[in-house]
């Protein structure tokens, strides 16, 4: 269904460009066989037209816009008369005749060029416009293309169609505008038209636009009841669909509506024309909202299905698609504005070719945004790494690609660079590498050691996690203060999530294998060695620098008790004086005082020297220990740190 619209489009818009083309290609071979009434000279000199009469849809144009400003002289121009017509009565009765039932082919489907359409049935100066249907009768609308004495050239409605006029509003009828028309309203104009075909139209548009949307939607919501049971799915199109399809079928039946009604035509075709554009906006609406189920549907079958690589396809595709489709409203919504598409085609082809050499970085996005999703190196949802960012592809565009990275922000990259980066992409991963170490020390036994090494290779192998592509355990490196084990294995899983999951049951079955040897994991350890010889000389001398300090104290300690001896002794003396003044009594107590503290300072003499002695013995027991301490460690002086990892 897709590929058949795809080929729709450009079916349509190549059909546009042919016709254009072909009208060009027609006048040219015209002009040279002599058959469009001119030669090559007479183009070559031709003169304009004075009133516009130029080409078909100029003359139809005019004439509308002579009739809206009740200008029937200058409407009469656009009329091939003869000489004993009469101008006024030929051109009202010409206008009650279009308002009766003239119905105007649409601004595109006018020929827009001096020659006219030379491909249909019609001879070469002959066009046809439209036709006239009242009652049983139709008369054609035929412009007929006119040469004057002065060489001037222009188109003008067909003495043939004047001439059947009056035979088709002899049975005339007043028309429902015209019979229900209030009379206060009657001849007022409001914009140069009149307020009674005003009061109608809009009376008309408004009543079958709701009319039309409420059967649009009743259709609908049937189709969504009697789809599920057909098909056994839910209807595909959203809901959304019913505005524009409303719009669509009231653009549709509005022009009739009118017609029928008895508008009048230089009210109904600038109405026509407005519908024309309306229609064609409310149907690219419409194809853009289906345009977005189509895809989405897609998109979902995809992923239903598990083709992820389609996923950016379609979405580039989208894009794609809709610019078709926006570049194609948008030259027929101005083509129905009067703007000349062989002109706006021919300038687009030149602008485009200004705008390819103005903005080649622009297109070399465009060519590397069809390199990135045909070659698909990754697709929307895919975790990547490319240059110095990595993260989660969101989206892949016209011009460029867009990546949330691991902070959650968008990191947007021209698809020019992204196509020729180096990427890595981690969804594509079919497994995921279990890879690890364990450390233990070097006091544990070789043989047990390899022992389980094999017992671990083993229970890899066989553990419930792991498959057959690569697992195996080996002793990696025998450092000087660890056995370095390394454990590798492939897991399958769906994604990272999953594998860290898996590799967290992995770590606690291995570490329980692990404890049931004797063997003890290496910690992270720092060792200094220097050298004996300059550690005992530096022991020594704080030992001696301490056993200095110490004499000096206990020197300090026996001169301050010497003083206070001799302040004994000088107190003893003054008391002896005094007692010897006082009474006998008192100095034999003093007498014994005195022998007291001559003891007490003997005793404190003793307690001193067995201090020295005791502090002297522990200084050589700290010698006796450094000693023991180093005597394995190197004569030659040497620095050294290192840490285990």
């Amino acid at each position: 269904m897709m590929t058949a619209f795809l080929f729709a489009m450009i079916l349509s818009v190549l059909s546009l460009l042919s016709v254009v083309l072909s009208h060009s290609a027609t006048a040219a071979e015209a002009s040279i066989l002599g058959v469009g009434g001119q030669s090559e000279e007479a183009t070559k000199t031709s003169i304009p037209d004075s009133f516009g009469r130029d080409t078909p849809r100029h003359t139809v144009q005019g004439f509308i816009g002579a009739l809206g400003e009740n200008d029937y002289l200058l409407a009469s121009n656009y009329l091939n008369l003869s000489k004993s017509d009469n101008p006024t009565t030929i051109v009202r009765q010409f206008k009650q005749a279009l308002d009766a039932g003239g119905r105007f082919q649409p601004d595109l489907q006018i020929n827009n060029t001096p020659e006219g359409n030379l491909t249909d049935q019609l001879p070469p100066s002959q066009e046809s416009v439209g036709v006239i249907n009242v009652g049983d009768k139709s008369v054609p609308l035929l412009l007929e293309r006119v040469v004057s004495k002065e060489g001037e050239q222009y188109w003008q409605f067909s003495s043939d169609t004047l001439d059947a006029v009056p035979e088709v509003i002899e049975n005339y009828e007043p028309t429902l505008v015209s019979r229900y028309t209030i009379d206060s309203l009657e001849g007022k104009k409001l914009f140069g038209y009149q307020m009674a075909d005003l009061f109608a139209a809009l009376t008309m548009i408004v009543s079958s636009f709701i009319l039309t949307y409420i059967l649009v939607w009743l259709l609908y919501h049937l189709l969504k009841l009697a789809y599920p049971r057909i098909r056994g799915e839910a209807l595909p199109l959203p809901d959304n669909v019913i505005l524009p399809l409303a719009v669509v079928v009231m653009a549709l039946i509005l022009s009739e509506v009118m017609v029928y009604a008895g508008v009048s035509v230089t009210l109904r075709e600038p109405v026509n024309r407005f519908t024309d554009i309306a229609s064609w906006v409310a149907t690219t609406w419409l194809l853009l909202r289906v345009i977005d189920s189509i895809f989405t549907r897609a998109v979902n079958l995809s992923y239903k299905k598990n083709y992820t690589e389609r996923v950016s396809i379609l979405g580039l595709l989208r894009k794609v698609v809709k610019a078709l489709l926006l570049i194609f409203a948008v030259i027929v919504i101005f083509g129905n504005l009067g703007f000349d598409l062989t002109t706006g085609i021919a300038a687009l082809g030149v602008g485009g070719l200004a705008l390819a050499l103005g903005a080649q970085k622009t297109i070399e996005n465009l060519v590397g945004s069809v390199v990135v999703v045909a070659d698909s190196p990754v697709r929307i949802g895919d975790y990547c790494k490319f240059g110095t960012y990595e993260g989660t592809v969101v989206d892949i565009g016209i011009r460029s690609s867009r990546v949330r990275t691991l902070s959650r922000t968008i990191v947007t990259v021209p698809n020019g660079d992204f196509s020729s980066m180096q990427i890595e992409n981690f969804t594509s991963r079919d497994m995921f590498r279990f890879l690890h170490q364990l450390y233990l020390k070097r006091t544990a036994d070789i043989e047990v050691v390899f022992k389980m090494v094999k017992d671990l290779d083993a229970f890899l192998d066989e553990h419930y996690l792991t498959n057959q592509e690569w697992n195996q355990v080996n002793i990696l490196e025998l450092r000087q203060d660890c056995y370095v084990i390394q454990l590798q294995a492939y897991v399958n899983a769906n994604g990272i999530t999953e594998f860290y999951d898996k590799q967290n049951v992995l770590f606690v079955d291995i570490l329980n294998q692990v404890a049931k040897y004797k063997v003890e994991h290496a910690l992270p350890t720092q060792q200094l060695i220097v050298n004996q010889a300059e550690l005992e000389h530096q022991m020594l001398n704080d030992i001696e620098d301490n056993g200095s300090e110490a004499v000096e104290d206990n020197l300090s300690t026996d001169e301050n008790k010497n003083e206070v001896n001799h302040d004994v002794n000088d107190i003893s003396n003054s008391d002896d004086i005094d007692g010897k003044q006082n009474a006998v009594d008192l100095s034999k107590e003093a007498d014994k005082t005195k022998d007291n503290k001559a003891a007490e300072i003997q005793a404190n003499k003793e307690a001193k020297h067995k201090k020295i002695n005791l502090d002297k013995e522990r200084q050589q027991k700290r010698k006796a220990l450094v000693k023991n301490k180093f005597k394995r460690a190197k004569r030659k002086f040497g620095f050294s740190i290192w840490n285990q990892p």
